[in-house]
């Protein structure tokens, strides 16, 4: 099917919408939905009796997701709630000496600066580095690195501003220092191409519910193979265990893929509807997603410029932006801008100052212009 077929098929969006929020959280395909449409027929017809089938289905997510990500194996997948939970298990897993820091952004979402924080009681150090006020965010946060650094913690795309972090330059300097390189790809996997062996992630998550289209409390986590068993575990439950269908064993052991993590029953209604999402993305190409997403954004700022009263955070360099855009207007209301935008329709953000407007590969044309019509109507 023709990519522009596929959309007219997939997103039949109310048409008075303005949908520019995936940043945020996304509306479902088609296919999404009559998955979970299915599922919930299946279970109020029989019940469980087809969970084997769902077991399957659980496994075949694991390989959509090695693919998405290039992992080595689906082995190093864990299906987790959200991203906070997959940078919790990370944060609260590691070996800490007093003395030891962890080198972050000073943009980072929440998710991915408290649980570091939270490591403050056993002397451990959370360094924020300014990268918005640098051509060099890279260089900015490898300087912030020294002997004691253990983690150098970053988000793949910056929520608020729209930074795009050149992780395959950071991955090679952590490598090289024998420094963990943990990546928030929520901004990333499913708004462009995502690599953890080329960029040498030791650990990236990401929930479903923005970029890959899916539904909220089901998260990808990756973890890779020569760190897994470092990891402390704090939860524990039937799920993470070696024979772990053989309920009457009375000894147990821990197993060796990342299901070490996921302490109990599966959301098998969030594995549904995300397998249905990524196999979207599966039919289209990621590569082909990406350069459309990264032209929209391209085109966007190219026409918010033109406007003498906005200035855009999201930088225009080549490389350094994805989905997101973000903009400041001259002495306008922030927040009474936003409330405007979304009473006509246009549904975004207010993030880092501004607005910022985070449209996905099948949105039209058509529509972002009517949303820029509509801002300049506002100023």
């Amino acid at each position: 099917m023709m990519m522009e077929e596929l959309i007219r098929s997939e997103f039949p969006l109310d048409d008075k919408l303005i949908y520019l929020n995936h940043a945020a959280v996304a509306p479902w395909p088609r296919r999404t939905a009559d998955a979970v449409k299915q599922f919930a027929e299946e279970n109020i017809r029989f019940g469980a009796s087809h969970y084997p089938e769902w077991v399957e289905k659980e496994a075949h997510l694991r390989e959509q997701i090695k693919r998405l990500i290039n992992a080595p194996s689906s082995d190093d997948i864990a299906l987790l709630k959200n991203t906070s939970e997959a940078l919790s298990v990370v944060a609260f897993g590691l070996d800490w000496k007093s003395g030891d820091n962890v080198v972050s952004s000073d943009q980072e979402f929440p998710s991915n600066r408290i649980p570091w924080q939270a490591q403050a009681d056993k002397g451990v150090e959370y360094r924020a580095v300014n990268i918005q006020d640098t051509v060099d965010p890279e260089a900015a946060l490898m300087a912030a690195c020294d002997s004691n650094t253990r983690v150098l913690a970053i988000s793949s795309v910056q929520y608020g501003s729209g930074i795009r972090i050149n992780l395959e330059r950071l991955g090679k300097f952590t490598r090289k220092q024998g420094i963990l390189f943990c990546v928030d790809a929520i901004q990333s996997i499913g708004a462009h191409s995502f690599d953890v062996r080329a960029m040498n992630a030791d650990f990236a998550m990401a929930d479903a519910h923005k970029w890959m289209l899916g539904p909220e409390g089901i998260a990808l986590f990756y973890c890779a193979d020569h760190i897994r068993e470092k990891l402390k575990l704090h939860e524990y439950g039937w799920h993470m265990v070696k024979d772990a269908g053989d309920y009457d064993k009375k000894s147990w052991e821990i197993t060796t893929s990342s299901r070490r993590f996921e302490c109990g029953s599966a959301n098998m209604l969030g594995i549904h509807a995300l397998s249905a999402s990524l196999s979207l993305f599966e039919e289209l190409d990621m590569n082909r997603i990406e350069d459309r997403i990264t032209e929209q954004s391209a085109q966007l700022m190219d026409e918010l410029v033109k406007h003498a009263q906005i200035e855009l955070v999201t930088p225009r360099d080549k490389g350094r932006y994805a989905g997101i855009v973000t903009f400041r207007i001259a002495q306008a209301d922030v927040q009474a801008l936003h409330h405007q935008l979304l009473s006509q329709q246009v549904i975004c953000a207010q993030r880092f100052g501004g607005i910022r407007f985070s449209p996905h590969f099948y949105t039209g044309q058509e529509k972002i212009k009517k949303a820029l019509e509509i801002l300049y109507s506002t100023i």
